[in-house]
Parts: structure tokens; sequence; C-alpha cells
């Protein structure tokens, strides 16, 4: 039997609102430590505005945990970018569609006018599409044209479950132990050159990896 639209609607809002209920269930009942948080505490604290960027495959537990801080969330506008940017809502992110394949230009421009005047900015440097922890522009141009700090960080689960798709995404079993470990405040001067951008961007790459490298040591 076909379904009508109206059905196929309720069944999407069936579905979403499970996984929305999942997930926040699922959240509540990691351990998490926190390495090196004070300086982007400090800046929640006083309200600046700045950029956090974490890998793709990580993202499960940092939007999550930054949840109603009213961020600006970046998402793609593909079909699983389309359930990203659900639960980013009911999270209460503020939500831009758009990835470097598509979209690409007008939302770098939205992500920096949100950084320099509204609030700080989210973003995977590595999505939608990989490849897998190499860092794109966008996390670094967003905090040099908005006159705002970057953040980077790692984050590891002592138990997981890894997906065979390209970003690897990492899904935290139950009761496991999540470690987000942050980089200091990291400042993108507004007059560095192309080709000097471009090598902050390499040296962010290097650092985020050793942070994400960092995270994923536990304890016996």
């Amino acid at each position: 039997m076909k379904l009508r639209k109206y059905q196929k609607e309720f069944l999407r809002f069936i579905g979403n609102l499970i996984l929305y209920s999942a997930i926040n269930l699922l959240a509540k009942t990691l351990r998490l430590t926190l390495v090196n948080n004070a300086p982007i505490k400090e800046s929640i604290a006083k309200g600046e505005h700045f950029v956090l960027a974490f890998w793709h495959g990580t993202m499960f537990f940092p939007w999550y945990y930054h949840r109603n801080q009213e961020m600006l969330g970046l998402t793609s506008q593909s079909k699983d970018g389309d359930v990203l940017a659900r639960l980013l809502k009911k999270w209460n992110y503020k939500v831009m569609r758009g990835s470097s394949s598509k979209g690409g230009d007008v939302a770098l421009g939205i992500m920096v006018d949100f950084a320099r005047f509204e609030g700080a900015v989210a973003v995977t440097p590595d999505g939608p599409r990989g490849p897998r922890h190499k860092m794109k522009a966008g996390a670094v141009i967003t905090a040099k044209k908005g006159f705002v700090p970057l953040y980077l960080l790692g984050v590891g689960y002592s138990k997981k479950i890894t997906l065979k798709n390209w970003d690897k995404f990492e899904i935290p079993k139950p009761f496991s132990e999540v470690k987000m470990v942050y980089s200091n405040r990291i400042k993108i001067d507004k007059d560095l050159s192309f080709d000097e951008t471009s090598a902050k961007i390499l040296e962010c790459e290097e650092l985020l990896n050793k942070l994400q490298e960092e995270a994923g040591r536990f304890k016996n």
C-alpha cells in the first residue's frame, strides 16, 4: 500500500522523536573526562564569540555537550544532514546548511558574519565527505575573517562501535568513558596572506590530530 504524504510525515516525525530520545538517553550514561577545557569555558562564561572544530567521525558527543549554548552548527545539504539539522535544532543550535561541495560560499559568509556579530560557530572541518581527518579551510577562515579565536577538540570513546563509512563514525557504547581534549585559544591573524593561511590550516590539522590521539588514550 502506497503511503500518503501526511502518513510519511507522521512516520518521519516518530522516527526523529525516537532518535532524539535514544541519543539523549545514551549520552546521559557516558562518563565524561574533560582535558584543558578552562580556556573555552572562560570564553563561554564571558559570552565571547569563537569557532569550535572537531572531526566528523567523533561528533556524536560534542554536539550533545555544547547544546543549549546558542551556537551556529553547520550541516550538509544531504539526507544525513537533514537528520543532524533536526537534532541540532532540538538542542537549540542555529543551523546553517552547506558544505565545501554545495552551498559552501554562502555558508562560509554566514558563518563569518555569525562569528563576528552573534556568537560561537561549531564545525566538522573534514565533513561532509572527507578526506577523513584532513582539515578544510572553513574553520580557520571563519576565525580569521570573523576576528574570533579558534578552539580545536579531540574526542575519544573508551568503548565504541565504529561504522564502515568514510569517516569511520564512532558511536559510544552505553556507560563508556568519553574524553574531550581542547586546544588552547588559537588566534588567527586577520592579515595572514593566502600562503600563510594555508600553512595555518595545515598546522591546525596537525594539532587537531594530536588532540584526537590524546583523546583516544584511556587507562586500563
